[in-house]
């Protein structure tokens, strides 16, 4: 979007963080056992195998073992187990 645009070159001309600007979404990743997901928008399929997260900008996807999400907030959630991969997928869930 052009909008988004705009706003990406003035966080960029003005030395802001993208985070806080376009409320981009910030994916920590610590070793295959933690992942730190913030600026979500919510939880959309959750399994002990897979977790779909909705950002702002399309879809995050998590697969591993075991997992859970330990905690969640209004802005951040933290996601632990055997992590194998992590995703990014485009569009929002339509069912």
């Amino acid at each position: 979007m052009e909008k988004d645009h705009i706003r990406e070159r003035l966080a960029s001309a003005a030395s802001m963080p993208k985070d806080v600007v376009l409320g981009a979404s910030v994916i920590t990743i610590l070793g295959r056992n933690e992942v730190c997901i913030e600026n979500y928008r919510g939880i959309i399929e959750y399994t002990d195998t897979l977790i779909r997260v909705q950002t702002k900008s399309g879809q995050v996807k998590l697969n591993g073992k075991r997992l859970q999400i330990e905690y969640y907030t209004n802005d951040e959630m933290k996601v632990t187990g055997s992590v194998v991969s992590l995703e990014f997928g485009e569009g929002r869930e339509t069912s």
